[in-house]
């Protein structure tokens, strides 16, 4: 036991004579949650990547710059079903993106939600023109959150709508 002692008091001197510093063992707790939200908005820019060549997209919108922490982009196809959700949603509202695809964004609503901003989006929707707009939405578990969303029309490189993009953070 003696001997370990020794080496602990010898070892302790070495690395005082260093002149280094160390990080505690906690900091690589918020590297590593850094490096998890990275790699899943490096996949969410991947995959709508992916979407935007297949459907042959035509915009100004940068994609890449597009998906952040605390925007949601959703993307449906012409006739208002979910057919991408970035990963972040389930932070937002309880939803993981598997859950919500198949479904219009309608799902998130109730009655809260204001009939005049729901007709002012439809409106928007169906003339095929941006809009900006707080709505309020209900998460998985029921609870209600503000959600501002700007919606565009995507349309492909002959003049064809072929999707909806919207850009949702909580308000």
């Amino acid at each position: 036991m003696l001997e370990f002692k020794e080496y602990d008091k010898s070892y302790s001197i070495y690395e005082s004579n260093l002149g280094t510093k160390k990080m505690p063992l906690t900091t690589w707790d918020f590297y590593g949650d850094f490096l998890s939200q990275l790699n899943k908005i490096i996949a969410d820019q991947n995959q709508l990547e992916l979407l935007a060549t297949f459907n042959d997209w035509k915009t100004e919108i940068d994609l890449n710059k597009a998906i952040d922490v605390d925007t949601v982009v959703v993307v449906t196809c012409p006739s208002l079903k979910i057919v991408f959700s970035t990963k972040n949603m389930e932070k937002m509202n309880g939803y993981r993106p598997e859950e919500v695809l198949g479904k219009t964004p309608k799902m998130f609503q109730g009655p809260a939600t204001c009939v005049e901003t729901s007709k002012e989006i439809g409106h928007a929707v169906r003339n095929k023109i941006p809009f900006e707009k707080v709505v309020t939405n209900y998460c998985k578990n029921g609870s209600l959150y503000q959600c501002h969303i700007k919606g565009f029309p995507i349309f492909n490189t002959s003049g064809e709508l072929t999707n909806f993009i919207a850009f949702e953070k909580a308000a």
